[in-house]
């Protein structure tokens, strides 16, 4: 998979891929989060987004937190089923429950702060959190 100037990307920092239709599937109530990453191939806001990751990948990777990712120019249906206006999007879920959506990518620490808050809350939130870059 070539995913424009980081091709290595999900080798480097794996991530499972998912698409629209398997999406209800790939969140169990299982009490751990999941952060599904919304890309697409070249581009250049992605990129930038894929290339802090590597920068400090340990940053990004907790016990209680899985990782998946779609490139919604492959898939738009994914794009339609949360009426993206733009790439890279990030929406973290716990189970079936959507508790925010980080919008752009905003940096690494605020990226960071944001999914500690969410791995801190003791129950989900009651309303979606977002952050935008």
């Amino acid at each position: 998979m070539n995913d424009g100037s980081h091709p290595r990307f999900f080798w480097q920092f794996p991530m499972r891929p998912i698409r629209e239709k398997g999406l209800a599937e790939a969140l169990p109530d299982d009490g751990r989060l999941r952060i599904l990453f919304l890309w697409g191939k070249d581009c250049p806001n992605c990129d930038i987004a894929k290339g802090q990751i590597l920068l400090t990948p340990e940053r990004f990777v907790w016990p209680d937190v899985d990782w998946m990712h779609d490139n919604v120019y492959e898939d738009p249906g994914m794009g339609t089923h949360f009426g993206l206006h733009g790439i890279p999007a990030f929406f973290v879920f716990r189970g079936a429950k959507k508790l925010g959506r980080i919008s752009q990518w905003p940096g690494t620490d605020a990226f960071v702060a944001a999914i500690e808050k969410l791995r801190a809350a003791p129950a989900p939130l009651d309303s979606l959190q977002e952050l935008q870059g």
